[in-house]
């Protein structure tokens, strides 16, 4: 658990870097379209993340409320999995 913290925090701030270049890009008056291919990696990252995220919550949180027995649980874990899987795909 604290290994996925870690390795969740690293990209982020990796794509605060990858943010902050882009900025740096606009500021400069680079051309548009290598800009607009930086924000495409920008959000090919922050999908990574959103992926990374989703497996975690997957591999823990749903994976204890299956173990649990308690059906109410799995249910409840089970529907924010799902609009979970809504928000990031959308």
């Amino acid at each position: 658990m604290k290994q996925d913290k870690q390795k969740t925090l690293d990209r982020l701030a990796r794509l605060e870097g990858q943010v902050r270049g882009v900025a740096r890009m606009v500021e400069g008056d680079r051309y548009c379209v290598d800009i607009l291919a930086q924000t495409a990696a920008v959000r090919s990252a922050l999908k990574a993340v959103d992926r990374m995220l989703l497996e975690n919550h997957a591999n823990h949180c749903v994976q204890t409320a299956i173990e649990s027995g308690d059906p109410a649980e799995q249910r409840a874990k089970f529907q924010e999995l799902i609009a979970l899987l809504q928000k990031t795909q959308g």
